[in-house]
């Protein structure tokens, strides 16, 4: 009903504004008639169809705006067809056409001013309810779309008894200017002095792809100065079902990465692997899955995914199958410990790339479990290695641990061995096998990381076995880089590292954790000390103390010269009187052979192992 008036008003109007309301205006009044008749007719039909019926003008945006402007065109640019028509047909022969454009200005205002007059007096009502309680002051960290919006929010809905002062931002065009009223007063490294300046309260960090490094940055200062802080979420998290009621705050990965992730040569991968047949044993695993979605990127001829659980197999098998259709995938349930299964994989496949993978990994259950880490970690590499000097294997990558530095557990003096039948295998064919040893995986099944998440979202506590525990970290990503460039490197017989940086505290990276998820350590969450497992160290190491390592084409890769392996028939004796031992079941054997065979090893020292304390 409001458009009906306002159509007439717009009409008549034109007339006005085009004849100055002198004499004229009688003169083409009649003429007015039909604009007002015809606008009538067609202008309503026009705004319904595009909408303008059906909107909660209320919450108008610029978005309305745009739909106002196009309704009241094309509305507009109808009716003055039409009158053109007539005016042709001798119906309107005095028509004044310049009326037609006033008329589409006039009707351009007053609808939408009337629509947009709505939310005028939404927000009026809003701001006139004062609320009862103390205004805390507001910094907001992002002056992006999600800072617009979390200013919006405090403005509308005083009740929360926030009051935006001011935002930072690190982008150079949006300092000195106001978004809402509120202004940019400067960037990240500001915060301190703002803080101070501006009598802050709370700090709410407003992008919702902020990596670590800012939020961190944030948490530092805000604890410096005594002022709670909390991450705004992506409105795509929320709708995604990302964030929930837990509060938590979606952590990468790479956020709780104190150093900048490793890249990688894409070309000297590419030249290795394209149109290569790849075999990848215990692809069904992290690393192992995360290796095969790699090599399948670089198009091999075909790619033989190699795993013990079947599930795991087939999960890996239908994500290749989904994301790399045209590569051929072999998907294999087999043992490594069964040489005669691997003879005849071999045999079928014959694979020009093997990347290894499968081994058992977790500290506390080789304890307990020292005859599986043996035959599993131990011949099952051997037997790998074997077949693949049998069958004309061109490259093979083993992957290792800085546990198998000076091992203090099973695990650890397994991989070691296990390093060693690889080099001496390099050695003895003169192949392309060499290994690759990093430090912990962030994110892979039994890491910490998951652990600590789950822990988390049930409102703690954290279990940490040691305040003073470290370790070396990397990214799931960033391991399987490595495997790969080392797969590019190697002449043979070496054992690449990861430049990982320093070692950091699992205290400081729990922490991390619970303020990335929007929590506070100590008060959200607290921490529980369980103790050193068996066969766990305080720290770990890359190398041997006394072991030379020289830098590589790639920044981040260094390649360690060793000094102490055992090589020959010495090592082949060790292994087989080993995987004897532990078919027989005498542990104390495998020990003493283990600390022995092993420089630094101290392995008989460990404590018995103690299953309460697995994880």
């Amino acid at each position: 009903m409001v458009d009906l008036v306002l159509i007439v008003v717009s009409a008549l109007g034109s007339f006005a504004l085009r004849t100055d309301l002198g004499p004229l205006f009688a003169f083409y009044l009649n003429q007015a008639y039909w604009l007002i008749g015809i606008s009538l007719i067609v202008k309503p039909i026009v705004y319904y169809y595009f909408g303008l019926y059906r909107h909660l003008w209320a919450y108008a945006s610029a978005k309305e705006l745009m739909l106002i402007v196009s309704a009241v065109t094309t509305a507009s640019v109808i009716v003055s067809l039409i009158i053109v028509l007539c005016r042709a047909f001798n119906l309107l022969p005095y028509y004044p056409r310049s009326t037609l454009p006033i008329d589409w200005l006039l009707s351009l205002v007053l609808v939408g001013g009337v629509r947009f007059a709505a939310r005028i007096l939404a927000e009026v009502q809003s701001n006139g309810s004062r609320p009862t309680g103390r205004i805390r002051r507001v910094l907001i960290v992002g002056a992006g779309d999600a800072g617009a919006l979390v200013v919006r929010e405090m403005q509308k809905n005083l009740q929360l008894h926030l009051s935006p002062v001011c935002y930072l931002d690190d982008d150079p065009t949006k300092n000195k200017r106001q978004i809402h009223g509120v202004p940019v007063v400067g960037t990240l490294n500001d915060l301190a002095r703002v803080v101070d300046s501006k009598r802050i309260q709370e700090v709410i960090i407003a992008i919702p792809s902020a990596p670590g490094r800012v939020v961190r940055q944030v948490a530092d200062v805000c604890r410096l100065k005594g002022v709670p802080f909390r991450t705004m979420p992506g409105i795509y998290e929320l709708i995604g079902g990302r964030v929930n009621v837990s509060r938590l705050r979606e952590v990468e990965i790479t956020d709780l990465l104190r150093r900048d992730p490793a890249m990688i040569d894409d070309q000297s991968i590419g030249a290795t692997l394209g149109n290569r047949r790849v075999l990848v044993t215990g692809a069904g695993g992290s690393i192992g899955r995360e290796l095969s979605r790699q090599v399948a990127r670089w198009g091999p001829a075909d790619l033989t995914i190699l795993g013990h659980g079947e599930n795991s197999i087939f999960d890996t098998l239908v994500e290749l199958q989904e994301n790399f259709p045209s590569i051929p995938v072999h998907p294999v349930i087999a043992d490594i410990r069964d040489l005669d299964r691997m003879t005849l994989i071999f045999e079928e496949q014959r694979p020009q790339v093997v990347f290894h993978a499968a081994a058992h990994k977790h500290v506390p259950l080789m304890e307990a479990n020292m005859e599986e880490a043996i035959t599993n970690n131990v011949l099952g590499t051997r037997n790998l290695v074997d077949v693949s000097i049998n069958y004309q294997v061109e490259r093979l990558v083993m992957i290792s641990s800085d546990k198998a530095v000076r091992p203090s557990s099973i695990m650890g003096a397994a991989k070691r061995l296990a390093e060693l039948v690889v080099l001496d295998a390099a050695r003895r064919s003169e192949r392309r096998f060499s290994v690759v040893r990093f430090g912990n995986v962030l994110g892979s099944r039994g890491s910490v990381v998951p652990k600590f998440k789950h822990q988390i979202a049930r409102g703690g506590p954290i279990t940490i076995t040691h305040p003073d525990m470290k370790r070396y970290f990397m990214t799931i990503p960033e391991a399987v880089h490595l495997v790969l460039q080392a797969s590019t490197m190697g002449a043979g017989g070496e054992i690449f590292v990861l430049n990982m940086g320093e070692q950091v505290r699992i205290q400081d990276l729990a922490e991390d954790l619970i303020r990335l998820s929007g929590l506070e350590p100590g008060k959200d969450i607290d921490f529980v000390y369980t103790g050193i497992r068996p066969g766990e160290k305080l720290s770990e190491e890359l190398w041997d103390k006394d072991a030379k390592y020289e830098p590589t084409l790639h920044p981040d890769i260094v390649l360690l010269a060793e000094q102490d392996t055992l090589t020959g028939a010495p090592l082949v004796n060790v292994v087989d009187e080993l995987i004897e031992l532990a078919r027989e079941g005498e542990k104390d054997q495998i020990l003493h052979i283990l600390d022995r065979c092993i420089p630094g090893a101290a392995i008989r020292s460990t404590p018995p192992p103690d299953m309460t304390a697995v994880y």
